[in-house]
């Protein structure tokens, strides 16, 4: 109600024109290729993120300044090389984060949450889809704390950062290989624990499915499993819970 408040105000005072308006009153924006949400957040409460893979560079800038135009933060994953050069040319003020392949472009800062999430990676080749889950928890105005190389092969290094996970509110765990790494984490915090199944692995980990499944029948309380390298989903479900 507030959104079509204002914007009949806009019209009103001439800010807006009547055919500006109807854009916004359906709700998306037809760019040809793309018809961009821009309800998203008021169903949702986070704007429309672009899935980078597979859109052209062009398509990308497009979709970012459809969302720009609104004053929302824009947050792209999975952005090919082949966009990254011409997405900064349009948008200056706009982040690119290499490891995690996102691109981020903050307007106004997000409104700053309360309480901890934990990003917990088993090993250094599982940081790619660590930092996709822990910049997206801080594009939402999560604080985080950083665990890297803590897997179950040298389980001391996971110990000795129990405290510092066990303070955090939700925890998110990143492992490839067998996957272990979220049951062991699940049966020593009382937090909420995503598991991130990488494809990290050799031959018999089948591109990730062995850490999936090992994460599904984990015999840990309280363990939910989001898709093999989704970092993001991972991050956007931590904001929400650490919101609550």
């Amino acid at each position: 109600m507030a959104d079509l408040r204002d914007i009949l105000a806009r019209v009103q005072s001439g800010e807006l024109s009547t055919d500006e308006a109807a854009v916004q009153l359906q709700g998306y924006e037809d760019l040809g290729h793309s018809r961009v949400d821009h309800h998203r957040a008021a169903r949702n409460g986070a704007p429309e993120v672009i899935f980078g893979q597979g859109k052209t560079p062009q398509q990308m800038v497009e979709i970012m300044k459809s969302l720009s135009a609104r004053g929302a933060n824009v947050l792209a994953t999975r952005v090919q090389d082949n966009a990254i050069e011409p997405i900064l040319a349009a948008f200056p003020n706009a982040t690119h984060h290499a490891l995690s392949r996102l691109i981020t472009l903050q307007h106004k800062a997000p409104e700053p949450a309360a309480t901890k999430i934990a990003v917990v990676c088993a090993g250094t080749s599982d940081l790619p889809v660590a930092e996709e889950a822990r910049i997206t928890c801080e594009f939402y105005g999560n604080p985080t704390l950083s665990i890297c190389d803590a897997g179950v092969a040298g389980l001391h290094r996971l110990l000795n950062s129990l405290e510092e996970i066990r303070a955090c509110r939700v925890v998110i765990v990143v492992a490839g290989m067998e996957g272990a790494l979220p049951s062991v984490v699940g049966g020593q915090v009382s937090a909420p624990v995503i598991a991130v199944p990488t494809s990290v692995g050799y031959g018999a980990s089948f591109g990730g499915v062995a850490a999936l499944l090992g994460m599904l029948n984990s015999c840990a309380s309280g363990v939910s499993v989001v898709n093999i390298d989704n970092g993001f989903g991972a991050g956007f479900l931590a904001n929400r819970i650490n919101r609550l």
